[in-house]
């Protein structure tokens, strides 16, 4: 190693931070901070239907919001792809461009067909943040993915919150206008564009492995240490094989293939993710109309708006409860699916008070304790899931997950939301989605309920099998 270091002079001391996991770490969570980190977005809707843009409430509610839906619906499957495809990080540089250009259609850009655009590259954006995570799941070694893991989402949480309060104070008290905050956000997010040219680019993805040469043994060895038995065995080489050959691309549909079969093999795994799709639906469905049942309730142009504290708030609470949750001992594989059921009848409760008050601060509390739930439920979820699969299933799982969220969210949009079909009022569709919360509870109430009482059936059995076995043994010994 000193041979080395001395052969290559100062520039093998450059380069040596960013071939360790410090370097790509601190730069994606710098990242992660200033694209989450948008003040005006807890006050995009008072912006659209105020002077502004001056669009009405019926607009954005049944015809510019489902455009982001099903925009994001048809972006998400070939994102996932081409994310792995194109090894990440020119992923990550795509979404701080259209991020940039976002702001820059906020600040500039007028009438409905701009602001129609804007929900498209809007879906860029979000489609995009599978490559945030799975980057570092790329560049690192697995003994490292739980701890960068918590310093990535960190960063997210922090650059949201801090996003949200920063907007409430310069709304609230500094007096600026929503045009300013908006450019403010602007400038804020293309620091992260900027920081997004500062990662390193990964060799190698989780299913497109492009490397041309059969690795050595000790290369082969550092593999197999990141990767569980199975189909991860297969994917540290095609030798022969460009990052684009024909090679590569079918050992990338084999493995995706055994990936998603592995993933979904136990009946527990099913549930879990069965949960995560339908509630992460009904949670983008309410992020994104909540703001139009606020302005209902108190409209934004005769009274003061604090969408941006209580949505710092909601954050906090939420990786509170995430945060203590992970040290709390309890038997998940019995106990898990009764608390989705309980927690998701609380976040059905709330999002009835959302809808049903007439009290913009009981709305506001609604809010609050429905996002605080979600995020604890779907901490529980994730950690289940991904404690008893290898990283890249665990990465198919999450995309599959997420694009069934997107198509169930898409098809409630489409019957509720969209001006073509129902059309529904914003009070209408929020005791759509309380009931929505209600049936998801009811269903993980009644399987949690029986889980609980099976495995204690069983223990009981066992308990009583070892007492028979005990008896005939002393019988045994005493005749």
């Amino acid at each position: 190693t000193k041979g080395k270091l001395s052969h290559n002079g100062p520039m093998s001391c450059c380069k040596e931070p960013r071939s360790s996991w410090v370097f790509p770490t601190a730069m994606l969570s710098l990242y992660g901070f200033f694209a989450n980190c948008r003040p005006a977005e807890p006050f995009l809707t008072p912006y659209l239907v105020g002077p502004y843009k001056n669009i009405s409430e019926e607009q954005v509610t049944n015809y510019l919001f489902p455009i982001w839906t099903y925009s994001y619906l048809a972006l998400l499957l070939p994102v996932f792809l081409l994310t792995d495809l194109l090894r990440y990080k020119v992923v990550i540089v795509a979404q701080g461009l259209f991020l940039v250009n976002n702001y820059i259609l906020l600040c500039f850009a007028q009438g409905l067909t701009a602001m129609t655009v804007l929900q498209v590259n809007f879906a860029i954006v979000t489609s995009t943040e599978v490559a945030y995570f799975s980057y570092i799941y790329s560049i690192i070694s697995v003994r490292l993915y739980q701890r960068a893991t918590g310093y990535l989402r960190s960063a997210m949480l922090t650059g949201y919150t801090f996003g949200s309060f920063l907007g409430q104070v310069l709304v609230s008290v500094a007096g600026v206008s929503y045009f300013c905050v908006n450019a403010i956000t602007l400038g804020i997010v293309s620091v992260a564009f900027v920081v997004s040219f500062c990662l390193p680019t990964p060799h190698r993805g989780m299913f497109f492995r492009g490397e041309t040469e059969v690795p050595t043994t000790q290369e082969h060895h550092s593999a197999a240490e990141e990767n569980t038995e199975g189909a991860e065995e297969e994917s540290t080489q095609v030798a022969g094989g460009g990052w684009c050959s024909w090679n590569t691309i079918a050992h990338a549909g084999h493995l995706l293939w055994r990936s998603f079969l592995q993933s979904y093999s136990s009946k527990q795994l099913v549930y879990w993710s069965l949960w995560w799709a339908l509630a992460t639906a009904g949670y983008f469905q309410i992020f994104n109309y909540v703001q139009l049942m606020w302005n209902h309730i108190e409209p934004s142009g005769s009274s003061s708006v604090y969408n941006g504290g209580v949505e710092a708030i909601a954050t906090l609470l939420g990786a509170g409860a995430a945060f203590t949750i992970g040290h709390v001992k309890v038997t998940w594989e019995v106990w898990g699916e009764v608390a989705l059921g309980m927690f998701s009848a609380v976040a059905a409760a709330a999002v009835f008070l959302i809808g049903l008050t007439s009290s913009i601060w009981a709305s506001y509390a609604g809010y609050i304790i429905f996002k605080a739930s979600y995020m604890l439920l779907i901490t529980i979820t994730m950690f289940q899931i991904a404690e008893n699969l290898s990283m890249q299933c665990y990465a198919l799982t999450f995309g599959i997950n997420n694009f069934t969220a997107v198509l169930l969210q898409t098809t409630v949009t489409a019957i509720v939301v969209d001006e073509h079909v129902l059309g529904m009022d914003i009070v209408s569709q929020f005791v759509i989605y309380g009931t929505y919360y209600a049936a998801i509870s009811l269903l993980f109430m009644i399987r949690g309920t029986y889980t609980a009482c099976q495995h204690y059936c069983r223990l009981r059995l066992d308990r009583e099998s070892r007492e028979d076995t005990k008896t005939e043994a002393i019988s045994s010994y005493k005749f």
